[in-house]
């Protein structure tokens, strides 16, 4: 495992010292209101040994979470992405690099031919975020996630990306590895947009 650079962003592979400035981004208003309290378990957020993490730091700061889980069933295999990122900084095309330079990693480097992601159905910005990277909505999944307040339901929208949609978005040749010396990521754990 390695740390990622994109054009403006670093993915570092999370580490304690990253969960502190993540509480504060996950406690915003506009992350919690899609997040809840995704930071109550207990050694949040490297309770699920099956989740790959990364701090978006931009300008040595950090500014979200990625991440990454990965089915290695052969006949289904792919990667899923999700992430938050600091309402500070929307609108600069910080998650559009955090997006495409972990989908380049993941098919380029993980060997993935297809990446799911699932925003919420209303999750408007997140979805053109998605769609400025290349994913393309594949269905609507009625009642798909628990409201935050627990109180309903709402409805996920599916996107897919192919390998070979990531040919004409890629800005740089591959994810560059920071000067960083190489780590074992901590585990983390699957929330959903």
């Amino acid at each position: 495992m390695r740390d990622l650079r994109g054009e403006q962003v670093e993915l570092v592979l999370l580490a304690r010292e990253h969960v502190a400035p993540l509480r504060r981004v996950l406690h915003t208003p506009e992350v919690h209101s899609r997040w809840g309290d995704e930071d109550d378990a207990p050694d949040w957020p490297f309770d699920d040994p099956s989740v790959t993490r990364y701090a978006i730091v931009h300008e040595g700061t950090v500014r979200g979470m990625i991440q990454y889980d990965e089915e290695n069933e052969p006949m289904y295999r792919h990667a899923s992405i999700d992430i938050f990122l600091d309402p500070a900084v929307h609108g600069r095309g910080l998650g559009r690099d955090a997006v495409r330079t972990l989908a380049l990693h993941l098919v380029r480097d993980r060997g993935h031919h297809r990446l799911v992601i699932d925003p919420a159905a209303d999750n408007e910005p997140a979805i053109r975020c998605y769609t400025a990277v290349g994913f393309r909505p594949v269905g609507l999944m009625r009642a798909y996630e628990r409201d935050v307040d627990g109180n309903g339901w709402h409805d996920g929208l599916l996107m897919d990306l192919l390998a070979d949609d990531l040919s004409g978005l890629a800005r740089t040749a591959e994810p560059q590895p920071t000067t960083a010396p190489e780590r074992t990521a901590e585990p983390g754990r699957t929330p959903h947009s």
